[in-house]
């Protein structure tokens, strides 16, 4: 029989890992199926674009893994059974359930509302493209004078912020964030930040601790700022499926995996992206975001391919460069950090930054649709698959950017 392997969820980290272990095991031994809610990849990194009324290139699933071998089934997971290895779905044709011999988790996350009363049933979010689009045809309706107020002063909170300022200056846009401006860059990072709000004309509600949304407002401890439209981008949680199971999982409902990206209580699954709970070089924990997911994904992938082919367990250097962040279609901060994701004092800004956020925007993508960007041989599953191996490093492969 077939070495049965299955991937839930097609953001950035499991497109990912099923194109690569597609093109690191031999169809003759291995049955790869990828499960996804949508039948496109969605670029969520761009969904602050789509709520503004831009078009993105389609990107069907079906195209990225045409004459890899991979299996996709369009259909919703409703539960993981990890003692039984089963996945339980549901899809156009009715409930089904699917065997593993190995689980890729990587069904990412959400809208996280954090138990404020009003944001499941006023606030709008950009955590996924169906929200994304619910936004968009929100914001075409609205005349100008609207007011639009974006909820969260992390990244995406600024790029949503500065992106529906830049399209619609006819709007009254306003951010709210429950510290200082970002507070996370460098002085120089900051200021620049600043500098472009103010140039759009977005104002900024700092120290801000929201306590509710109502129909026509985003509600404070010390202040109500009046909102026909209210975004909120205050982080992001997973899906509750983990947690649900007898996977041991983080606080926050993340699984929690060793440095190979396997689940430490149930060998036989792996999670990637931010359904992950992983930490990077100084034992700091990886964020989520796709700069996290992709190399995650690379790396649970070969690590599987390793333990099934009795080949060397690989090793990511899962180290940061950089946090890019959008302003707008013509500006952006490049912020740069730490291995361990702490801002140094550079932070360059400008047009020539968003063109090179734009590079950042378009070669995850293309590491998505190419996951194994060199000649690659694919490998026999052997009978010493279960075997622990010698590690490799990997040290010419690029560091983490995002």
């Amino acid at each position: 029989m077939k070495h049965r392997i299955v991937i839930l969820g097609a953001g950035y980290a499991g497109a990912s890992a099923a194109g690569r272990l597609a093109r690191r095991l031999h169809p003759d031994d291995v049955e790869l199926t990828l499960v996804n809610a949508e039948p496109d990849f969605v670029e969520r990194v761009r969904l602050h674009q789509v709520a503004t009324g831009q078009d993105l290139r389609p990107r069907p699933l079906g195209d990225l893994l045409a004459g890899t071998g991979v299996r996709l089934r369009v259909a919703r997971v409703t539960a993981v059974d990890v003692n039984r290895r089963t996945v339980s779905l549901t899809g156009a044709d009715g409930a089904d359930v699917l065997a593993y011999d190995t689980l890729v988790y990587a069904l990412g996350s959400a809208l996280a509302d954090h138990g404020v009363p009003g944001v499941a049933e006023r606030a709008h979010e950009l955590a996924s493209r169906p929200g994304a689009l619910r936004l968009r045809e929100r914001l075409a309706g609205l005349a100008p004078g609207g007011r639009v107020v974006v909820v969260g002063g992390g990244l995406t909170g600024i790029e949503a912020v500065t992106e529906i300022a830049e399209a619609r200056a006819d709007l009254d846009v306003g951010l709210a964030v429950r510290g200082g401006l970002g507070d996370w860059l460098s002085a120089a990072g900051q200021r620049h930040l600043r500098a472009v709000l103010d140039r759009l004309g977005v104002a900024v509600h700092e120290h801000a601790d929201v306590t509710g949304v109502d129909a026509v407002a985003v509600l404070t401890r010390d202040a109500t700022i009046p909102a026909d439209v209210a975004v909120w981008a205050t982080g992001f949680g997973v899906h509750p499926i983990a947690a649900a199971t007898s996977l041991r999982v983080g606080a926050d409902g993340r699984i929690v995996v060793d440095e190979t990206m396997r689940s430490v209580s149930h060998p036989d699954v792996y999670a990637a992206g931010d359904a992950a709970l992983a930490h990077g070089p100084v034992d700091n924990v990886l964020r989520m975001s796709c700069a996290s997911g992709i190399p995650m994904a690379w790396q649970a992938a070969d690590s599987i391919a390793a333990r099934l082919t009795g080949g060397k367990l690989p090793h990511m250097p899962f180290g940061y460069v950089h946090q890019c962040i959008s302003l707008g279609r013509r500006d952006a901060v490049i912020q740069l950090v730490t291995t361990d994701d702490r801002a140094k004092d550079a932070a360059p800004g400008g047009r020539l930054a968003a063109r090179y956020k734009e590079l950042v925007c378009t070669g995850a993508a293309w590491m998505v649709a190419h996951p194994v960007p060199y000649p690659a041989r694919r490998r026999r599953v052997t009978a010493a698959s279960g075997a622990e191996r010698e590690r490799v490093n990997y040290g010419d492969m690029p560091a983490l950017k995002g």
